[in-house]
């Protein structure tokens, strides 16, 4: 699981744990940003305060709110932040490959900012799409661009969206939770703790503790990615064919 956020206090800087402090330069809506994110990489959404950014940036926090009115528009922007660096090239013609691609540097982009990954799955969903920063829905609109000039209507092109990011958010959330109880264990029913499960009411879980343990990450995104495509690509047929 996501480790929690380390317990800080408002006297943190006083006893030389301070965020790193830039005095200098332009504080703009990007320096604001990234400031943000670097705290919740560090410590989780819960271990950011418009204070705490105040004392990283080395500026009275009421210059904050200039670029952002309060934390849940912070947390906005942050995730919006990670999604203009999920680029899609709407003009590829081959629309499996682009979207398997796509789905590859969504993947890093999690591991790389694990504590955004429930901001990338949830922010969105709390506001009403037209209402979303604008970054947020570049990728949709970049994926709708792709499929759409593939052949595929708007409503099957959405329908692919819906169920490649479903299925995304899905494999990196259950890729970001701990999967081993007990790592010195070399018995894996052991390290994953399935030996606490009756056996009688759990037998082909605890029958696939060697799997479970040898979870690849990469390998079970192109697996799922395998049967999400083949059977879209077969479901859903481009009219132009």
């Amino acid at each position: 699981m996501i480790p929690p956020p380390a317990d800080r206090t408002a006297d943190d800087s006083a006893s030389g744990n301070s965020d790193s402090a830039s005095g200098n330069g332009k504080i703009t809506r990007d320096v604001v940003l990234a400031a943000a994110l670097e705290i919740i990489d560090r410590d989780g959404a819960d271990g950011l305060s418009m204070r705490r950014l105040a004392r990283a940036l080395d500026r009275d926090p009421m210059i904050l709110y200039r670029h952002a009115p309060n934390k849940a528009a912070l947390l906005d922007g942050v995730a919006e932040t990670i999604l203009a660096q999920l680029k899609v090239d709407a003009a590829d013609p081959d629309w499996p490959a682009q979207l398997r691609a796509v789905a590859r540097d969504y993947r890093a982009l999690a591991l790389a900012h694990p504590h955004v990954v429930p901001l990338l799955v949830t922010r969105p969903l709390a506001t009403p799409l037209g209402l979303r920063p604008r970054g947020t829905l570049r990728p949709l609109e970049d994926v709708l661009t792709l499929l759409t000039r593939a052949g595929f209507s708007g409503t099957d092109a959405l329908h692919i969206y819906r169920a490649l990011f479903g299925f995304l958010h899905g494999h990196v959330l259950n890729e970001l939770q701990e999967l081993v109880e007990n790592p010195d264990e070399t018995d894996d029913l052991l390290r994953l703790g399935l030996h606490r499960l009756p056996i009688g009411d759990f037998p082909l879980l605890r029958s696939l503790a060697p799997v479970l343990a040898r979870y690849d990450g990469a390998a079970e995104l192109e697996r799922g990615l395998d049967i999400l495509l083949t059977g879209l690509a077969t479901r859903l047929i481009p009219q132009s064919r």
